[in-house]
């Protein structure tokens, strides 16, 4: 997604090319798939294991069964009997919405420290490229890093590029949650950075859950670095169709339909992940009350109307991002439709004063962060429009707009 021309006959001559161009690349990848085995990945393996375990004679419930029942069954056992299926199924367990969140956080650190041991022994594979065994040495120190003390990971998978959410403050006493939902080029390499931090889910988080504090002292957040979706890899075809959005929708549903308590939820969408967000609308659960996207390419729909959510909708985007520059069309599925910032559109839309660039919005000490704050502890009142006036806060309920809906 660089710069387009602005022509609209352009912008339609290289969309309708570049569907010809997937239809040809799914035509191919369909047949590949057709001819291709995998072996079961790690989290395929623990799943297949709990489907044939049991427990007092009984069979597991099933793992995809609604996060209600998941939790009634993890709440009719001993503490012993729960840390004993997570020890025989980390993976799973790891990654079943409804289980209790401890007990994800404890699973998913058993199967980081036996994914940190596959890793150890790949760097000195000798059957391993040279780049392989140092791309095995990244994975092995992020697995390392990512069982540290104070890390609460909600959920991991290694297979591929990988999948991954952590918690950032305390989700079972939080009375406001907060969840990043971040775009293209994110995996477990790339969920935190050291350069750059800010523009990393892990940095997002951290950086939204300390201005949260300083909002609102007094309310007790958490916020959740989720990038437990395959997002898509660069700008090409995957960033441009919604193909990886609407398998996120459906993961991020089924972790916010899992999610303990009945805290309100906040979701800040950046980039591609604003996507994710836009498909995931219309079947969000009611504790979603935001809905903010900052640097989106569109959100699949031509106004906020129509992503019929109870949540409210907000959009920022600053003066330097270059996603203001992609079409906001959509054509044979390419594209993501109308700009969310746009009048049309109908989202209230922020200031996002002092954020640089595309990535930029979660830097401390800028307005796109105060105003992310401000939202995720219901805060409304407080929150700066994009242009002078209050014009996105009008039409708030009376509730919301004494800032804590």
């Amino acid at each position: 997604m660089t710069s387009f021309d602005t022509s609209p006959q352009l912008n339609v001559g290289r969309a309708l090319l570049a569907l010809a161009v997937v239809f040809v690349m799914l035509a191919t990848t369909g047949w590949t798939a057709l001819r291709s085995h995998r072996e079961a990945t790690p989290l395929q393996a623990s799943l297949s294991s709990w489907e044939h375990g049991r427990i007092h004679g009984h069979h597991l419930p099933d793992p995809d069964a609604a996060p209600v029942r998941v939790a009634r069954f993890f709440t009719s056992l001993t503490a012993q009997e729960r840390a004993r299926l997570a020890r025989r199924y980390p993976l799973a367990v790891g990654n079943m919405n409804g289980a209790p969140v401890e007990l994800r956080y404890r699973a998913n650190k058993l199967a980081l420290v036996q994914q940190r041991k596959v890793e150890l022994k790949r760097m000195h594979d000798l059957r391993l490229s040279a780049l392989g065994q140092r791309e095995a040495g990244r994975r092995m120190h992020r697995y390392e890093s990512l069982t540290h003390k104070g890390r609460h990971i909600l959920a991991f998978d290694p297979d591929g590029s990988g999948r991954i959410a952590e918690v950032i403050g305390n989700l079972q006493r939080a009375e406001r949650v907060s969840v990043v939902v971040p775009g293209v080029d994110t995996d477990l390499l790339t969920f935190q950075k050291t350069n750059r931090r800010y523009t990393a889910p892990v940095g997002m988080a951290t950086s939204l859950y300390a201005a949260e504090r300083a909002a609102s002292p007094t309310t007790r957040t958490a916020v959740i670095a989720w990038a437990d979706y395959t997002a898509p890899a660069g700008l090409g075809i995957d960033s441009a169709t919604a193909m990886r959005a609407e398998d996120g929708a459906v993961r991020l549903n089924a972790m916010l339909r899992g999610l303990p308590g009945d805290a309100p939820v906040s979701l800040f969408c950046h980039s591609y992940g604003s996507v994710v967000c836009g498909v995931a609308a219309h079947t969000l659960p009611r504790r979603v009350t935001d809905i903010a996207v900052a640097a989106s390419p569109g959100m699949r729909v031509a106004k906020a109307s129509h992503l019929h959510t109870s949540a409210q909708v907000w959009a920022m985007r600053n003066a330097t991002d270059w996603i203001q520059d992609v079409p906001y069309l959509e054509v044979g599925g390419l594209g993501h439709g109308a700009d969310p910032v746009s009048a049309a559109f109908g989202s209230r839309v922020l200031s996002a004063r002092g954020a640089k660039g595309h990535a930029g919005y979660f830097e401390p000490g800028t307005e796109s962060l105060l105003n992310f704050a401000e939202i995720g502890v219901g805060a409304y009142r407080s929150v700066q429009c994009a242009r002078d006036g209050d014009a996105c806060r009008a039409g708030l309920s009376r509730a919301a707009a004494a800032g804590r809906a």
